[in-house]
């Protein structure tokens, strides 16, 4: 008897242990700015359309973990074989939630469509698709995916001439997860929309719905939300004339933005994808933006404290940003990560990178 009862009391410690151990993949331990050592940022090439990711220990110099070779092929991932405008996120369950454009622009070429787009351009316009790629992840390493159509997910978006360069954001009005994209109908003007995710994120459970009115009557591309004191900073795309960024500031996720005419990138040259992140431990935000005008292309650096003023640090290897192994990267992102986060996917990819943190 002695036997079984000691037998059942180890059971019952492993069983609680296995619920501790599910419980805390299930509802991962939140994480502070004190506890982030690291940055990482993920982009596309146009050559590949396929995912890459980059770690940087002081937020200047980066670092390909895969030395300038995709991490995920754009052929796996994709409905058209090729994958643009990756973003990434950390949740406020500190999961790791990713979103990309399903669209390769050079799959003919490339021997992947027989057509130049995948529908008529006449009727859907250039670079037309229909599908968003939405990807979580506890550890970046390990991904859940799903190749989200939107026009079968809704049918009365069954005329959408794009679905591009989705980012996520967490409405903590609605806990839940919120992507917006470029979307527009047809051949019309490309505009921004907002839906909400399920839980698991594999899908939208709202009809898409317009997150910004611009006043301009052209079409405008490439939103990226960043909170500060309340405020949400919406920078963006204007196609007023060359293409450049934009900002408009809300007290509100969804309503309340306002055409400001102010360019605040400094660059000559057209430029998109803008994206911000936070220096750690400072009150300094980067605004990074693909600079497409020029060949090869290049990411562009700006700084603020306000919002307002903003001073340009110049491209990639052209001033402080340093981008050492790898060159041309188009449309990304960057987010603080932890020290044992850097360290694990440094050592998954055997990338040296332990000793730099």
């Amino acid at each position: 008897m002695r036997l079984k009862a000691v037998a059942a009391y180890w059971i019952s410690m492993l069983m609680i242990l296995f619920a501790g151990i599910l419980q805390a993949q299930t509802n991962p331990v939140n994480r502070s700015e004190q506890d982030m050592a690291a940055y990482l940022m993920v982009y596309f090439k146009d050559d590949t359309h396929g995912l890459y990711m980059a770690l940087s220990a002081d937020g200047y110099s980066f670092t390909d973990v895969n030395n300038g070779l995709p991490i995920m092929a754009g052929d796996t991932l994709a409905e058209q074989k090729g994958i643009r405008d990756p973003h990434i996120y950390r949740g406020p369950d500190n999961n790791f939630y990713m979103v990309m454009t399903d669209l390769h622009i050079f799959a003919q070429k490339d021997g992947l469509r027989k057509t130049k787009w995948q529908r008529s351009e006449k009727q859907y316009g250039w670079g037309n698709n229909n599908a968003i790629i939405l990807m979580k992840s506890a550890d970046l390493i390990h991904w859940q995916r799903t190749d989200l159509r939107v026009d079968k997910a809704f049918p009365e978006l069954k005329d959408i001439g794009c679905a591009w360069a989705p980012e996520t954001i967490y409405d903590p009005a609605e806990k839940k997860m919120m992507i917006y994209f470029t979307m527009r109908f047809g051949n019309g003007l490309n505009k921004l929309y907002y839906a909400y995710t399920d839980k698991a994120f594999t899908k939208l459970v709202s009809t898409p719905e317009l997150l910004f009115n611009f006043s301009q009557k052209r079409s405008y591309i490439d939103g990226d939300i960043t909170e500060v004191d309340g405020k949400y900073h919406l920078f963006y795309v204007a196609h007023d004339a060359q293409s450049g960024i934009k900002q408009t500031v809300s007290d509100a996720l969804k309503t309340g933005y306002r055409y400001d005419s102010t360019w605040y990138d400094p660059e000559p040259k057209a430029c998109e994808a803008p994206t911000v992140w936070k220096r750690i431990g400072e009150q300094k935000w980067v605004l990074m933006y693909d600079i497409f005008g020029i060949t090869p292309s290049n990411f562009g650096f700006s700084e603020t404290t306000d919002f307002i003023h903003f001073k340009n640090l110049g491209r990639f290897n052209e001033g402080p940003m340093k981008s050492t192994n790898f060159s041309s990267p188009k449309h990304g992102a960057v987010i603080q990560i932890t020290k044992s986060e850097a360290r694990r996917l440094a050592a998954h990819w055997n990338m040296p990178f332990g000793n730099k943190l």
